[in-house]
C-alpha cells in the first residue's frame, strides 16, 4: 500500500505542467499533493482540510478555509509552502489570500486514490480489538513535546516488527501517550485487516492470567495473547509488583519478539526508573526504542486548543483561545475539559463566548502553582534513589550518597534559582565552591550520562 501511495503521489506531481490549470479545483488538487509530503499528515489533515480555490484574480490565488482558526493558522504557519507549491504548479501565481467560506467542497478527499484506507469515525470501542477508534493519527496534535514519540509510531507502522520493537512510550497521565499507542492499532487495523491487533491495560493482564489460573485455563491464556501480530499494553509499570504475572508477560514478550511480531507499550516513567521491575525484562523495553512525552508548551497547547474546537466545529475567539491555553498549563486531558466546559455553556446559551465569559466559566480550571520547600526536594530525590534523607547532609563520599546529594544542588540551583552559598547552608553547611562544582558536575553528565538524564526528567515530574 505504501508503495502504491508513494508511487501514485510522485506520477501526480510529474504529470503537472508549469502553466496554467485547466481548473482551480485542479490546481489545488495538485497542490495539495505536493503539499502532503512536505507537511505531516496530523497537521494536513487537521488543516487542510476542506480548503479549496474560490477564483484566482491578476495572479492571487483566494483560497476559501472552513473558519477563521483555519484561516490565521495556513496563513501564518503554511503560507510558505502553500505559496511554493502553487508557484511550482503555474508560474503566473504572486500570492495567496485566505478566505473563510463554509462551501461543500471536499478536495482533500477527492485527491485520495480509492485505495487509501478511510478514516474511523465511530466512537464505540471495537469489540475484536478493544481500541477506540477515535484515537487516529489524523487527530492527535504533533508538537515539540510529542514529536520523537510521534515519528518512531510512523516508523513502527512502516516496518513492524523490524523498527523500534517493541516501542515503549512513557510520561505522565493525560498527555496523550493512550491515544498514540491506539493509533498504531488503529493504522493497521484500516489498512491490514488481516492482521491481529489487540489492545489492554497491564490491569487487564493481570486480571485474566489470575482467573486462568484460578479455572484451569491457562493454556487458553497462553493461546489467545500469542497470536496477536501487533499487542498494545498500557501502564506496564503496574506490573511491577505482580511476581507470578511479571513472569508469564515476560514469556509473552519474548514468544512474540522472537515471532517478529510488533509490541507496543505505555509506562508513566522510565522503565530503568520503575522499582520491583526486574533487569530481565527492563533489558529487552532498553533494546527496542524508549521515547517519552513530556508537558505541552504554550504555543503547542494553543495548538491543541484550535484543533479542538475545530474538530467540534466550535467558533471561539482568539483571545479566548489564548487564555485558554494560558490558564490551563497542566496535561492534555484538563486542557479537553476545560474546552469541554466552554462546550457545553456555548450550546446552552446559543451566542458567541467573550474572555469575560471564559475567565468565569474556567475560574479555577487552571492548576495551582505549587510551592516546593528545600525540604520536600530533598525528601523526594531521597526516596527516589531509595536512602535516607538524613544522610544526605552527612559529611560522607560515599557514592550512594554523593550522586542524589549533587542532583538535590542541581535541581535547586537550576529549577528553584537558589543561591550557590544557600544551597550550602541548607545542605549541611557545605562551602559554595562544592555546590558550584557539584552542579556543574550534574549538567555535564547529564549530556552524556542518558541516565542520569531519565533520573532529573523523573523527578522534575515527581516535584510538578
Amino acid at each position: 500500500m505504501e508503495r502504491f501511495l508513494t508511487h501514485w503521489v510522485r506520477s501526480r506531481i510529474l504529470v503537472v505542467p508549469h502553466t496554467r490549470m485547466t481548473t482551480t479545483k485542479e490546481l489545488w488538487e495538485n497542490a495539495l499533493v505536493e503539499l502532503e509530503i512536505s507537511i505531516s499528515r496530523p497537521n494536513f489533515n487537521t488543516w487542510f482540510k476542506d480548503t479549496h480555490i474560490l477564483r484566482v484574480d491578476d495572479g492571487v490565488v483566494h483560497l476559501g478555509v472552513p473558519s477563521q482558526f483555519a484561516r490565521d493558522w495556513l496563513s501564518t504557519k503554511f503560507h510558505k509552502d502553500i505559496l511554493g507549491s502553487l508557484r511550482n504548479l503555474s508560474d503566473s501565481i504572486r500570492n495567496v489570500e485566505y478566505v473563510i467560506s463554509r462551501g461543500p467542497k471536499k478536495a482533500i478527499e477527492e485527491m485520495r486514490p480509492p485505495a487509501a484506507p478511510t478514516e474511523l469515525q465511530l466512537e464505540a470501542v471495537h469489540t475484536k480489538t478493544n481500541l477506540n477508534p477515535r484515537f487516529s493519527f489524523s487527530s492527535f496534535v504533533v508538537g515539540p513535546f510529542n514529536e520523537l514519540a510521534h515519528a518512531a509510531a510512523q516508523a513502527v507502522i512502516r516496518s513492524p516488527g523490524i523498527a523500534y520493537n517493541p516501542l515503549l512510550v512513557y510520561g505522565p497521565t493525560g498527555l496523550g501517550k493512550t491515544h498514540l499507542i491506539q493509533a498504531i492499532g488503529n493504522h493497521f487495523r484500516v489498512s491490514t485487516p488481516d492482521r491481529k491487533v489487540h489492545y489492554l491495560t497491564s490491569e487487564k493482564f493481570a486480571m485474566d492470567y489470575v482467573s486462568s489460573v484460578q479455572s484451569g485455563k491457562m493454556q487458553w491464556f497462553k493461546e489467545k495473547y500469542r497470536q496477536y501480530d501487533l499487542l498494545i499494553m498500557d501502564d506496564v509499570q503496574f506490573l511491577a509488583k505482580m511476581e507470578k504475572t511479571k513472569e508469564e508477560f515476560f514469556h509473552l514478550f519474548n514468544f512474540l519478539h522472537d515471532s517478529n511480531k510488533q509490541l507496543v507499550f505505555s509506562s508513566d516513567q522510565h522503565p530503568n526508573l520503575i522499582q520491583n521491575l526486574e533487569d530481565r525484562i527492563k533489558s529487552r523495553f532498553n533494546a527496542g526504542m524508549i521515547v517519552s512525552i513530556t508537558a505541552p508548551d504554550h504555543e503547542s497547547r494553543l495548538a491543541i486548543v484550535r484543533t479542538k474546537a475545530i474538530q467540534h466545529n466550535f467558533i471561539l475567539p482568539d483571545e479566548v483561545l489564548e487564555y485558554l491555553a494560558s490558564t490551563v498549563e497542566g496535561n492534555v486531558r484538563e486542557l479537553e475539559g476545560a474546552l469541554n466546559t466552554l462546550l457545553i455553556n456555548f450550546e446552552m446559551r446559543g451566542r458567541e463566548l467573550t474572555l469575560a465569559d471564559a475567565k468565569v466559566l474556567l475560574r479555577g480550571a487552571g492548576s495551582p502553582k505549587k510551592v516546593v520547600s528545600v525540604q520536600e526536594v530533598v525528601k523526594t530525590i531521597a526516596d527516589f534513589y531509595g536512602i535516607d534523607e538524613n544522610s544526605i547532609y552527612e559529611k560522607t563520599r560515599r557514592k550512594e550518597i554523593v550522586r542524589p546529594r549533587q542532583v538535590i544542588m542541581y535541581i535547586l540551583r537550576e529549577d528553584f534559582h537558589i543561591s550557590f552559598p544557600s544551597i550550602g547552608d541548607k545542605m549541611g553547611g557545605r562551602d559554595h565552591t562544592t555546590v558550584i562544582h557539584s552542579c556543574d558536575k550534574v549538567k555535564r553528565d547529564i549530556i552524556t550520562d542518558s541516565l542520569l538524564g531519565q533520573e532529573v526528567h523523573q523527578i522534575r515530574l515527581m516535584l510538578k
